[in-house]
């Protein structure tokens, strides 16, 4: 049987090797932010994918930071290592490349150089970090550094290469929200990656995935080893029924996957999208799509929220409220609600919008709307897919 032929030959352990056939910005040239685009091509993989699942991407490190390692380690790089539940042993700079995560240090490696360093002021800074009562202060210090941090800040604390390898972890695939529907797209697999650039410890600092598609891969050139992790979150089977989505920044990805599906597929059910970013003239992803969905009725109401284009910050949640009315009409007509995005506010304030806007429009105490909003998880209506 072809690897065509049987969907399981690629998965999360053997990876398929996907080509890259599209890589561009989404962002204005006045933004803030570097959201990209990208096209996975998955032809001739026996991968399916559907509306709403995830697809997985095994990334590299960065070719300058190995390179710090291996030197900051005294060592050429081609000393064999065995990493963690590895079956063999492997060239060091092959497992600081493709094998293991640099970033993220834990409490180990604080103990460990504490213990090596022949620096006594040093040593006694690392040692007040590791007492009780700083637990926050390590927490932070380790925050805003990377494992060749401690190479390079602390020399005097030597290393064997096996012995640094052990400290390190696995490196895990990243999954992202696929933004294009099979109904379209079934040879392709459409990305929205926001690129993730920041400097702590006086060093620039990446997200190992989103700059290994952007930066590290050429163009229908370089293998990416990419599998399908499928989801419970997705748009209804029945097509009557309508949907609302919330999906501020890269959180519009699956949104652009639900609604080439349901356009795809007939669906009668209505869409409401709920869209957010800082500025309309640069922000706006797939601003040209949306528009037309609008304008062929694909899409029966599509709001906007602009952080920064006014005085007073607006978010996808005030959207929320200032319709709260039709809002209640359409979930108390069926509606499914779907929220994605960042979890630790966005998902949070929006989850709140919604228990208001039952409360208020539905004349319940807190309790109740609370009891409402679970029925909707309870029934699938209300679906996240949040990181």
């Amino acid at each position: 049987m072809s690897a065509a032929a049987d969907a399981s030959v690629f998965n999360k352990d053997n990876p398929f090797p996907a080509k890259i056939t599209e890589n561009r910005v989404l962002n204005g040239p006045g933004s803030a932010k570097e959201t990209r685009h990208f096209v996975v091509r998955i032809a001739g993989s026996g991968l399916h994918y559907k509306a709403g699942d995830s697809l997985g991407v095994y990334p590299t490190n960065r070719s300058s930071e190995v390179e710090e390692i291996i030197a900051l380690l005294g060592a050429t790089g081609e000393e064999p290592v065995t990493p963690v539940r590895a079956p063999a042993p492997v060239a060091l700079r092959t497992a600081l490349t493709s094998g293991l995560d640099l970033d993220s240090p834990t409490k180990k490696i604080v103990e460990l150089v504490a213990a090596k360093v022949s620096d006594e002021a040093q040593r006694a800074q690392l040692l007040a970090l590791l007492a009780p009562e700083a637990k926050e202060r390590l927490e932070a210090f380790l925050y805003e550094r990377s494992f060749v941090d401690f190479l390079a800040d602390y020399p005097s604390a030597k290393f064997a290469p096996q012995e640094f390898v052990g400290l390190l972890r696995r490196l895990m695939p990243r999954l992202y929200s696929i933004a294009s529907s099979p109904r379209v797209y079934p040879e392709e697999i459409h990305l929205t990656v926001a690129a993730v650039r920041y400097r702590t410890n006086q060093r620039d600092r990446v997200g190992v995935c989103s700059t290994f598609l952007s930066d590290r891969v050429a163009v229908n050139a370089d293998p990416v080893p990419v599998f399908v992790s499928h989801s419970h979150f997705g748009p209804p089977e029945d097509g009557t029924k309508d949907c609302i989505m919330v999906g501020p920044g890269t959180g519009i990805a699956p949104f652009r996957a639900f609604v080439q599906d349901r356009v795809a597929a007939g669906a009668s059910g209505r869409n409401w999208v709920f869209f957010g970013d800082q500025h309309r003239a640069d922000d706006f992803l797939y601003g040209d799509e949306w528009q037309e969905y609008v304008a062929q009725g694909h899409v029966a109401r599509l709001d906007l929220a602009w952080s920064r284009d006014q005085a007073h910050k607006i978010y996808v949640q005030d959207r929320m409220r200032e319709n709260a009315s039709e809002f209640w009409q359409w979930l108390q007509g069926g509606a499914f609600f779907y929220v994605c995005g960042d979890a630790k506010r966005m998902a949070k304030d929006v989850d709140q919008a919604l228990h208001e806007i039952v409360a208020t429009q539905g004349g319940m105490d807190i309790a109740a709307a609370a009891d409402y909003v679970k029925q909707l998880k309870k029934e699938k209506r209300y679906q996240r897919d949040v990181y």
